[in-house]
């Protein structure tokens, strides 16, 4: 069964706790990460783009010469592709890109993630994570201690408005809440920082 190491917000070691081996102590399936995270980022895609066909571009309703006797190629619009200004032909439109994978899947990865993380030695929990108030300068000294400064995801139980916005200002530093964990954030920080709780809740919700 994996452990991490337990750390108060100075950085000294306070004890040691078990993860749950179903949870943290899977093996890494790289096509499924691969999988959700196409998902995850699809998802985002607000697919609004979009170009005009020579039928939606301004001008062009005349035809610009005659057919025959100028010498030059025939033409019936200043606005087809083929001119500058003209529309576009197999541009982009508006669209929805999103798709799903079932949920098993999702399943799988996230446990993939949270093994990779485990076996990598990069989870730290932390015994409690407080702060008074919103203080970027609090947040960047606790993860100096906790030697995360490359980077981290911050997961508490429930949402905390202070460690939230002390997080939110540091590049490469997110802060969530133990139910929004997800395979993108997980491989898009180096570390995983969670209080006690918050890795109570995370076993209790996706164990």
């Amino acid at each position: 069964m994996p452990k991490a190491a337990v750390y108060n917000v100075e950085g000294e070691q306070v004890g040691e706790i078990e993860l749950n081996d179903a949870l943290f102590g899977q093996p890494v399936h790289a096509a499924v990460l691969h999988e959700v995270v196409l998902m995850q980022l699809a998802n985002r895609r607000r697919g609004t783009h979009d170009t005009k066909t020579r039928a939606e571009v301004r001008g062009g309703g005349r035809k610009p010469w005659r057919q025959k006797g100028t010498g030059r190629a025939r033409h019936g619009s200043i606005r087809s592709p083929i001119w500058r200004g003209g529309g576009i032909v197999f541009g982009p439109h508006p669209r929805d890109y999103s798709f799903q994978v079932p949920k098993k899947v999702k399943r799988l990865a996230l446990k993939s993630a949270l093994s990779a993380k485990a076996a990598e030695g990069r989870i730290v929990v932390l015994d409690v994570l407080e702060l008074a108030e919103p203080k970027t300068k609090d947040m960047v000294r606790i993860l100096d201690n906790l030697k995360a400064t490359d980077g981290a995801l911050v997961v508490t139980a429930d949402r905390d408005a202070n460690v939230e916005k002390s997080s939110r200002n540091i590049p490469g530093v997110k802060s969530l809440e133990a139910r929004q964990l997800n395979v993108y954030d997980l491989l898009d920080h180096p570390n995983l920082i969670l209080t006690r709780d918050a890795l109570a809740r995370v076993e209790e919700v996706f164990a």
